[in-house]
């Protein structure tokens, strides 16, 4: 199995990149894993550890923060596929994990593009551009999107959709229904973002998810 990858986007170290294959410690101190020369940043600031519940992110008590998605960390945070981590004001980087859709050599420069849609099924929260929607999506549009989200690029069809979604009750499910569930979804998701299409219509075989840079 592959290791997930932190990759440095902005900041003194942009365009490194370090194998979690182990925990790290982040900061300012020479003897840290990865060393940011910057006064902003801690000597000892903060911490990515393996866990049996995945990868964590702590912060160690720095002066000037340890933020993931804009939001600051202040007990430890399980990771999740693109991730953004920034430290203090100095440094951010993108966390990719062991199921990253595309290799790192086929990495665009600004890696903190590359996924415009983020979702956290367990937390069953959606963030679009780096702005979480809010209200939430309801169970129905949620359930959708995680199945999609969890097959980017791959053309599903309707029928498997209505089954990930209404489950038993598939049956009493009409065409008009899914559409207008479809239709749904894409107003909330262009809400955030109006100039992009996150799910795809293949006519006569289903619908894709599309979550590339733009």
């Amino acid at each position: 199995m592959e290791n997930a990858v932190l990759i440095a986007n902005n900041g003194p170290l942009n365009g490194q990149q370090w194998v979690i294959d182990r925990d790290l410690t982040i900061g300012r101190d020479v003897g840290c894993d990865i060393v940011i020369p910057d006064r902003q940043v801690s000597r000892q600031h903060a911490r990515i550890s393996l866990s049996g519940n995945g990868v964590l992110l702590e912060d160690l008590g720095s002066k000037n923060g340890t933020f993931l998605n804009n939001q600051a960390v202040n007990s430890p945070m399980k990771l999740i596929e693109a991730d953004e981590i920034t430290i203090a004001i100095t440094q951010t980087f993108l966390f990719l994990s062991s199921d990253a859709t595309l290799p790192l050599s086929d990495l665009p420069e600004e890696v903190g593009q590359l996924f415009m849609l983020r979702l956290d099924e367990a937390a069953r929260r959606v963030w679009v551009r780096g702005v979480e929607l809010d209200p939430p999506l309801s169970n129905q549009q949620f359930s959708l999107l995680a199945y999609l989200y969890a097959r980017p690029g791959e053309v599903v069809s309707r029928e498997e959709l209505i089954t990930a979604v209404w489950g038993e009750e598939e049956r009493w499910v009409s065409e008009q229904a899914f559409d207008a569930l479809v239709r749904r979804l894409r107003e909330r998701l262009n809400q955030l973002d109006p100039d992009y299409d996150y799910i795809v219509t293949v006519r006569g075989h289903g619908l894709r998810f599309q979550n590339e840079s733009h």
